[in-house]
């Protein structure tokens, strides 16, 4: 996997980080630096830090299912895919309140990040680097939870169900990419 096809796939991670920050930027009254940054920092150390413990568990089995890891790969990719597609479906936002809180922001952390720890046992299966990969992941996460929180404040709640299709669909898309590469049908 190279860099682009790992920055596509941190943008496609950090989509449901992205919209719970659009959700928290529209439950804040006043926003500035530090606050989205708490929001960026939270969402950014657990995107990050999933894929590590999701890559160690994976590495742990690969020998065992090395000769099907590229339709594990797809498959939990896919599935990730479509279940942030369908969860985009709900407008409503996760969280109505604006506490940063550190058992706040550590649920939402954790439940926008699961879906990074699937995808870190698909890293130890495809021999991706994994700290290259985590911290890119972290970096991206950051940036656009970040972004979320101010756009949240500013634009609102639309951009929320939008960003989870997109993301949903990146997933999609490089499942089948892996697929089909490990499959000898595509070379990139």
């Amino acid at each position: 996997m190279n860099l682009f096809e790992l920055f596509i796939i941190a943008i496609g991670l950090s989509m449901d980080a992205f919209a719970v920050a659009i959700c928290k930027g529209l439950s804040m009254n006043e926003i500035n630096i530090k606050k989205a940054g708490i929001v960026g920092l939270y969402f950014g150390i657990f995107q990050a830090g999933m894929p590590l413990i999701g890559y160690f568990l994976g590495i742990r089995f690969h020998d065992k299912i090395a000769f099907m890891d590229h339709w594990i790969a797809f498959i939990l990719l896919g599935l990730i895919g479509l279940d942030m597609i369908r969860g985009s479906k709900n407008c409503e936002c996760e969280t109505e309140n604006d506490s940063l809180s550190f058992k706040n922001m550590s649920i939402l952390a954790i439940a926008t990040s699961i879906d990074a720890l699937v995808v870190g046992v698909t890293f130890a299966f495809l021999n991706i680097n994994i700290t290259q990969g985590a911290l890119f992941i972290g970096i991206i996460t950051f940036l656009l939870s970040v972004i979320g929180v101010k756009m949240g404040n500013t634009i609102g709640n639309k951009c929320k169900s939008k960003a989870e299709v997109v993301g949903g669909l990146i997933l999609i898309l490089m499942g089948f990419k892996i697929l089909l590469s490990h499959l000898g049908i595509i070379n990139f």
